[in-house]
Order: structure tokens, then sequence, then C-alpha cells
């Protein structure tokens, strides 16, 4: 729904009093670099460790509050299969952050950031934020990132950076 006061820019959505702002994140990268899990985590402080493949997008809300504020969090996990892109991209429309996301045991998931940031710059919001998140610290003895490349990447990207 669009209004004066759209929640995709979050402003107040006046239409539910049940919070005074809503933000539409995105959870997007390669297939199995724990989007899922992320999302479980951060949402119903629950985790899983059997792998279960996102079939195209599903989210899950989260309120939280900052400055007195009541703030909706809807936060989208995206199936990082190809075969699945064109649905998700439609997701992107819309979406006032992204977490773009790497397996810091994976190269592979680490080499496609490049191009999960292009479909970003695409098919987003021009002024959508974005945070480069390095997955899977509890497998540090497995690590093949180093956060120092992940660093350099968020920097060469012009992203914040962090690790999960």
């Amino acid at each position: 729904m669009a209004s004066a006061t759209d929640s995709r820019y979050g402003q107040k959505e006046s239409s539910d009093q049940n919070f005074d702002y809503m933000f539409k994140i995105l959870i997007i990268g390669n297939s199995s670099v724990g989007k899922t899990s992320f999302l479980f985590r951060y949402a119903d402080d629950s985790f899983t460790p059997a792998f279960v493949s996102t079939v195209g997008i599903d989210f899950k809300v989260k309120t939280i509050y900052r400055n007195d504020k009541r703030i909706k969090l809807q936060i989208w996990d995206t199936a990082g299969q190809e075969r699945y892109r064109t649905i998700t991209t439609a997701y992107y429309r819309g979406a006032m952050g992204f977490i773009l996301m790497y397996d810091i045991t994976n190269e592979e998931s680490f080499n496609a950031v490049q191009d999960w940031s292009t479909q970003i710059k695409t098919y987003s919001w021009d002024n959508a934020q974005v945070l480069l998140v390095g997955n899977k610290c509890d497998m540090e003895d497995e690590r093949v990132v180093s956060s120092e490349r992940g660093r350099q990447l968020a920097d060469h990207l012009g992203k914040r950076q962090g690790q999960h």
C-alpha cells in the first residue's frame, strides 16, 4: 500500500498504529550461506543445524524499540539458487535495506558478492542501505575468507561489514 507516508521510506504508516515505523529488509546471497539460519536466530532466537533450502522467498517480522519508537522489521529470506533470481529480484523494490551474506568457509560465496551487489544496484531503491555479513563464524577452523578480505570488499563496495 503506497501513500504520502509510505512505509518503504521509513515514515509513519497511518493505517496501522501497532508500530511507528516499518522497514523491509532482504537477506541475499548464494545458496547455503546461512541466510535462513541467520533470520531464525535473529527473529526467533532459534537454530536448527539441518540445511533446509528456501524455495522462492519467505519472511519473518521482528519488532524492535529505538528512541521510544516501535519499529516493525519485515525481514525477507530469499532463495540463493539461480533458478529463483527472477522471483526474488522482484522483491528488491521497496526494500530499505539488504543484508548481503557470504559464508566465511566458502570462497565461491565470497566471490559472488560483487554480482549480488550489482543486482541490488539494478533492482532496488537508490538509497537502500547494505550490510555485508560474513556468516558461519562458529566454523572458524574452516575459514577460507579472512576478516580482512571481508573488510576490504566492504570498503571497495562502499558497504558496512560484520561477521556473525
